[in-house]
C-alpha cells in the first residue's frame, strides 16, 4: 500500500514530443519518467509512454479545459490501442473527455521489456526480481505521478479487462486520484488462489467450445484431423518453431468474443491444401496462427499472467496444474478442445520468443511472497463512483468471481448482460461506455455501507 500512495509525491518528469491532427482527431505523444521500484524514488528511472487523443471538433484551447479519462488497456503486456480514428467507445468518450492511452510499463514505446531486453538485467533471478515492479501497483503509482505531471484533478479511469484489474488496484490505494471508475470484463478475485480463477474458466471454455461447434459443426471434424495430422506430421510455423497440438490449441483465443468468434471458422477453413498428394498445413493457416501461438511481440502476458492472481501465495504454474483436473483439455484427448487464457510451462519450451525466458518463469511461478493488490477495507468504505460491466459467459474473467467481488466494492453498480463477450468494447463500445458513465454518475459520490 505504501509504494502506491508515494505517487502522490512530485510528479514525473513530463516531455511532449509530436502531435497530429488526422480524420477528425488530435494526437499528442506524452512521455514520463518515472521511478522503477516507487519505495525508491531517487533510484533506478524508465520512461512510460501514453498518447493523448482529441476529437478535432474541440479547438485545442477548448480541449485543454476538458476533463482527462485515462484508458487502462487489457493484458499484462498489452500496449495501449492505436486508433486510426475515432470510432466506439473513443469516439462517445472524446465527447466530453480528453483520453489518455497508456502503455503500461513494459510495453509499447514505454521502456521496452522482452527477450532482448531483459538478459540485461543480470541472472534470471535478478530478472525475476525487476519484474516484480511489473505488476498492477506499480502501474497505479505511474498513473498518479501522471496524473500529477499532467495537472490533472481526479480523473475518470476506464479499466478493460486487465485494466479493470488496476483499477481495483487504484480503488484501493489511491482512490484520491480518482472521479469515477468504469470497468468492463475485469473485475479481479479480490482473494484466493489463482486455482479458484482456473477452475472457474476451464469449465466456461470447455462449454464455449460446444456452444461453438453448435454454430460450426463442420468445424468439430477440421479440428480433430488438423490434431491426428499433427501427431503425425512435423508442421512448422513462419518463425521455424514447430506446430504442436498444444500450440494449435491456442486457438481456442478466438472464442473469447463476439467480435472474433467467428474469425476461428474462417481461419480452420483454408487449414489444409494437397501438395502432391499429401496434405499438409496451408502458408495461410500457419501465418494466421502465428499471431495467435507467438508471445514475441507480448512476453510480459507469459511471464506474468499469473503473477496477477499473485497475493501472499505462490501460483505456481496454476493453470498446469487444474488442467489434471480437466484432462478433456489434454493434447491428447479425443475430441480435442480449444483452450483458453491459460499460460503452460511449456509455452516457454516452444516459443522462441519465450525459450530464453524459461528459468525467469520458473522463479516467478514459485515466488511466494507477492504483496497484496487490493485492499478490501478500503473497498469495502470505497465512495469513488464506479460502475461494471459483468459478461454472463465471459471465459477469461468468471461472471461468479466478478459477482462476489462487486458485492465487496461499496457501491459499485454492475450490468450483468449475455450480450457480449469479453471483447465487449470491441463489439458496441458506444453502448457499453454510455451505459456505464451514466451508471456511474447516477448516484454520485456513495457513503460506506
Amino acid at each position: 500500500m505504501a509504494d502506491v500512495r508515494r505517487a502522490s509525491a512530485p510528479a514525473a518528469g513530463h516531455e511532449v514530443r509530436a502531435t497530429h491532427e488526422f480524420r477528425g482527431m488530435r494526437t499528442v505523444e506524452h512521455y514520463f519518467t518515472v521511478p522503477l521500484d516507487h519505495a525508491e524514488p531517487a533510484g533506478e528511472a524508465i520512461t512510460v509512454f501514453a498518447r493523448e487523443y482529441v476529437s478535432a471538433a474541440h479547438t485545442p484551447e477548448a480541449a485543454a479545459q476538458l476533463p482527462w479519462l485515462l484508458f487502462l488497456q487489457g493484458g499484462p503486456g498489452g500496449r495501449g490501442n492505436r486508433f486510426g480514428s475515432l470510432g466506439g467507445w473513443s469516439k462517445a468518450a472524446a465527447q466530453d473527455f480528453r483520453i489518455l492511452m497508456l502503455d503500461q510499463r513494459g510495453t509499447g514505446l514505454s521502456t521496452p521489456l522482452d527477450r532482448n531486453t531483459l538478459p540485461g538485467r543480470g541472472t534470471a533471478a535478478e530478472q525475476a526480481a525487476f519484474l516484480e515492479h511489473f505488476r498492477a501497483d506499480s502501474i497505479v503509482a505511474d498513473a498518479e505521478l501522471i496524473r500529477h505531471a499532467l495537472g490533472s484533478p481526479a480523473w475518470t479511469v476506464y479499466g478493460q479487462s486487465y485494466g479493470g484489474f488496476c483499477a481495483l488496484t487504484y480503488l484501493s490505494f489511491a482512490p484520491e486520484g480518482l472521479q469515477e471508475v468504469l470497468i468492463t470484463g475485469g473485475l479481479a478475485p479480490l482473494s484466493g488462489s489463482a486455482d479458484d480463477v482456473y477452475r472457474a474458466t476451464y469449465q466456461r471454455v470447455a462449454a464455449r467450445n460446444d456452444e461453438y461447434f453448435t454454430w460450426y459443426p463442420e468445424d468439430r471434424a477440421t479440428v480433430e484431423r488438423i490434431a491426428r495430422h499433427l501427431r503425425s506430421t512435423s508442421e512448422f510455423m513462419p518463425d521455424g518453431s514447430p506446430l504442436t497440438v498444444g500450440r494449435f490449441q491456442m486457438a481456442g483465443a478466438f472464442l473469447g468474443g463476439n467480435t472474433r468468434v467467428d474469425s476461428l471458422h474462417y481461419l480452420l477453413e483454408d487449414a489444409f491444401v494437397e501438395t502432391s498428394g499429401v496434405p499438409r498445413l496451408s502458408d495461410t493457416f500457419l501465418e494466421q496462427l502465428q499471431g495467435v501461438v507467438s508471445r514475441r511481440s507480448n512476453p510480459l502476458y507469459a511471464l506474468m499472467h499469473e503473477s496477477i492472481y499473485g497475493q501472499d501465495q505462490a501460483t505456481n504454474w496454476s493453470a498446469w496444474r487444474i488442467l489434471g483436473e480437466n484432462p478433456w483439455f489434454r493434447p491428447d484427448a479425443e475430441p480435442l478442445l480449444l483452450t483458453g487464457e491459460m499460460v503452460y510451462p511449456w509455452y516457454f519450451e516452444q516459443d522462441p520468443a519465450l525459450e530464453p525466458l524459461r528459468e525467469v518463469a520458473d522463479l516467478l511461478a514459485a515466488k511466494q511472497d507477492w504483496k497484496p493488490l487490493y485492499d478490501p477495507r478500503v473497498l469495502a468504505a470505497n465512495t469513488v463512483p464506479a460502475a461494471a460491466a459483468v459478461y454472463t459467459d465471459d471465459i477469461y474473467v468468471d461472471r461468479d468471481l466478478s459477482l462476489r467481488t462487486a458485492a465487496a466494492v461499496n457501491g459499485l453498480q454492475v450490468w450483468e448482460t449475455a450480450d457480449f463477450h469479453h471483447d465487449g468494447i470491441a463489439d458496441d463500445g458506444e453502448r457499453i461506455f454510455a451505459r456505464l458513465l451514466g451508471m456511474a454518475r447516477s448516484g454520485g459520490r456513495r457513503p460506506p455501507a
